[in-house]
């Protein structure tokens, strides 16, 4: 298992490496995960206004533009209503759900082992003390 995905990884070209790490970056940062979460949890297309309420925090343009990204990276899908007035729905695509999934793994084993990160790091500013 781990000898694949050493040789996985060094198969890599170096764009495929760098635009994995750009959307690692841009799916792990604050708000992205959370809106993804949201989307997840309401098990239907939100409007707008509802995901402003729903993500704790954000403000509207920090709303916008991080939807802007997840849309322009498949993972969000934004649906626009001709009527009057305007009436825009979001809701994650197939890609988005599996990613939310992948990612949620990874940080429920970092959680789960915060304490062994926590005591590595006292370990280390023990021994720099003396």
């Amino acid at each position: 298992m781990a000898s694949d995905m050493f040789e996985f990884c060094s198969n890599m070209t170096e764009e495929q490496d760098a635009r994995a790490r750009a959307l690692i970056e841009r799916a792990a940062a604050k708000w992205p995960l959370r809106i993804l979460h949201v989307l997840s949890d309401a098990g239907a297309p939100l409007r707008f206004s509802r995901l402003l309420e729903r993500v704790e925090g954000i403000s509207q343009k920090v709303l916008t533009q991080t939807l802007r990204t997840l849309e322009n990276d498949g993972l969000v899908i934004r649906t626009l209503y001709p009527q009057v007035p305007p009436r825009v729905e979001y809701e994650l695509t197939p890609l988005g759900r599996d990613l939310l999934m992948q990612v949620a793994a990874l940080w429920r084993w970092i959680v789960e082992r915060l304490e062994n990160f926590d005591a590595r790091k006292a370990v280390k500013l023990t021994a720099a003390a003396v």
